[in-house]
């Protein structure tokens, strides 16, 4: 999903993963199960092998972008978990 207020021919990236992001499924689900929500996510983008890879690949720098305002309860936690390992 595209970041709320950001216009995508102002925007100036590199790369841009939808594979990584949680699936439409998974963020209708969020909604009403939080506490579960980091394992169902890890469990859907370890099976993006090669767009993590691609991630990894991008530098040492990499730019997250998220339209949660709560960063805390946002995939980017677990998303950059996941890049870590």
């Amino acid at each position: 999903m595209w970041p709320r207020g950001l216009a995508k021919d102002e925007a100036h990236f590199d790369l841009w993963l939808k594979d990584v992001t949680p699936s439409n499924d998974l963020r209708k689900w969020y909604h009403s199960h939080p506490e579960e929500f980091a394992e169902r996510y890890r469990t859907e983008i370890e099976g993006q092998g090669d767009a993590l890879e691609e991630l990894r690949a991008a530098g040492d720098i990499v730019t997250l972008l998220t339209a949660r305002k709560e960063i805390a309860h946002s995939h980017l936690t677990v998303l950059l978990d996941v890049l870590s390992t």
